[in-house]
């Protein structure tokens, strides 16, 4: 005779709770088609290759310290450098460099050119140490920089 208010309620939440449900799943499909159809629009990411990075020798490739001195004859200078290339992807070879020579009066007395024969991957650094030339006399001050490089994927 009398029905229970209590189990007309309970069963419209369940109702309700199935609805709820029903609702949450539809958004997460549509969100899911909408994403993955802006990612097939866009097309594959491009691939960095030798061809779409530019290599840049002198940028990537930096003298973090170099110490110079004489040969034990005293006519040499003897180079004793650390290199780091900051390039994430490319590595360099065959680097090429430039010292200067100065006196007193700030004038040049020699520029010499040369090759480093090291290799340099990728994010890593190297020491190198070479002959370079024969030292000037009247040095005053002297310096190295990078003037090119091979470069490779």
């Amino acid at each position: 005779m009398f029905e229970s208010p209590l189990k007309q309620e309970k069963e419209s939440s369940k109702t309700g709770l199935w609805i709820g449900i029903g609702i949450v799943v539809v958004l997460a499909v549509v969100a899911l088609i909408y994403v993955t159809s802006k990612r097939s629009a866009k097309g594959p990411a491009p691939v960095a290759t030798l061809t779409n990075v530019k290599a840049d020798p002198v940028h990537d490739l930096r003298v973090v310290s170099a110490k110079m001195d004489k040969d034990f004859s005293g006519t040499t200078a003897m180079w004793s450098v650390d290199i780091k290339n900051s390039s994430a992807e490319l590595t360099y070879s065959n680097i090429a460099y430039e010292t200067t020579y100065a006196g007193a009066d700030n004038r040049v007395l020699l520029v010499n050119q040369g090759k480093i024969p090291i290799t340099i991957g990728p994010g890593d650094d190297q020491s190198a140490q070479f002959r370079d030339t024969l030292y000037p006399t009247g040095t005053i001050w002297f310096k190295i920089r990078i003037t090119n490089a091979t470069a490779a994927k």
